[in-house]
């Protein structure tokens, strides 16, 4: 079978979750549908590193992810329903972000799953800080407010798991 390349392997992660991320903002459904489409990816890509990470460190930071991105999404979605925003099919994200996690090798997985992470936060962190100052809903703008903070934190503590695994 021909394996991707570590280059080519992160190109194709930070091209999918990017664009899982969405359009930027422009309206509320917008950030509704870029917040939920990113929270998926995190649970799911966290998921998977529980499963497939040789670290502790980066299993104990997925776990993270998993529980605090899960918390987050059903917050979310509570407050779309709430201003009659539908959010996203949960399902068809999940198959989503199975489908740009899949090709994926076991040995680069850590270095991939840190690198990933990083650009990850960096985008959703541009994202909520946009919302939190300019959304002229004051529930969205409340929870984007609220949950910039653990993003920012988020941000951190991948970068510091990038400097002993990724890059």
């Amino acid at each position: 079978m021909n394996h991707p390349t570590l280059k080519q392997l992160s190109l194709a992660i930070v091209l999918g979750m990017g664009a899982m991320q969405g359009a930027w903002a422009a309206t509320s459904d917008d950030f509704v549908d870029a917040a939920a489409e990113s929270g998926i990816a995190e649970v799911e890509t966290g998921k998977l590193a529980l499963q497939k990470s040789q670290s502790a460190d980066i299993k104990k930071f997925a776990q993270q992810m998993v529980d605090e991105h899960s918390k987050a999404n059903e917050e979310l979605k509570g407050i779309a329903t709430k201003l009659e925003i539908t959010p996203p099919d949960e399902a068809a994200l999940i198959d989503k972000a199975k489908k740009v996690i899949l090709e994926w090798r076991d040995e680069s997985f850590d270095k991939s799953y840190v690198n990933n992470q990083v650009d990850a936060h960096q985008k959703a962190v541009a994202l909520f800080e946009k919302e939190a100052n300019s959304s002229d809903k004051a529930e969205l703008k409340a929870f984007a407010a609220k949950t910039l903070p653990h993003l920012q934190e988020h941000l951190k503590e991948a970068q510091a798991l990038q400097s002993t695994h990724g890059k």
